[in-house]
C-alpha cells in the first residue's frame, strides 16, 4: 500500500525566513511555493531525492497550522506517505481500526489527493496519506 515518504510538513511561522536554511544553508532548491485556500496555507515544496521538504505557514490566524505552532511551536508537523490508491488505502484503513480526519480525499499540494489519519490511532504521529 505505502510506496514511499512522499514529505515531511515542517509547520513554520515565515516561509520566506524558513526557505534560507534549505537554500543557503543546506544547498536545496525550492521547486514551488503555492496557497492551498481551503486549508489556509501558503506550502514551500523542496525536493530531497524521492521526498520532499513541505515548508507550511497559515494564511489565517484562526487556521490549523497557525494554532499548532501557537501550541507547540514551529516544527515537524506531519509525514506524508505515498499510495498509488488513496480510496483503497482508505477503505485498508478503516477495515483495520484507523480512525481518519478525512474519511474521503481532499485537494493537496500540486494537485495531489490527500487524507490525513487521526493521531489517537497512529501512536500520535499525524500522518498523511498522498495518492501520487
Amino acid at each position: 500500500m505505502i510506496s514511499r515518504i512522499d514529505h515531511i510538513g515542517i509547520a513554520v511561522n515565515s516561509i520566506g525566513d524558513a526557505i534560507q536554511l534549505y537554500t543557503e544553508v543546506l544547498g536545496l532548491k525550492v521547486k514551488d511555493i503555492e496557497v492551498v485556500e481551503d486549508q489556509k496555507v501558503k506550502t514551500a515544496i523542496i525536493p530531497v531525492g524521492e521526498s520532499k521538504i513541505e515548508l507550511i505557514e497559515s494564511t489565517d490566524p484562526e487556521g490549523t497550522i497557525a494554532k499548532f505552532i501557537e501550541s507547540r511551536g514551529e516544527g515537524l508537523h506531519h509525514m506524508a506517505l505515498a499510495v498509488s490508491d488513496i480510496d483503497s488505502a482508505l477503505a485498508t484503513l478503516v477495515d483495520k481500526g484507523i480512525a481518519l480526519i478525512d474519511e474521503k480525499p481532499r485537494k493537496g499540494v500540486e494537485n495531489s489527493r490527500i487524507a490525513f489519519l487521526h493521531p489517537r490511532g497512529t501512536r500520535r504521529v499525524l500522518l498523511e496519506i498522498v495518492e501520487s
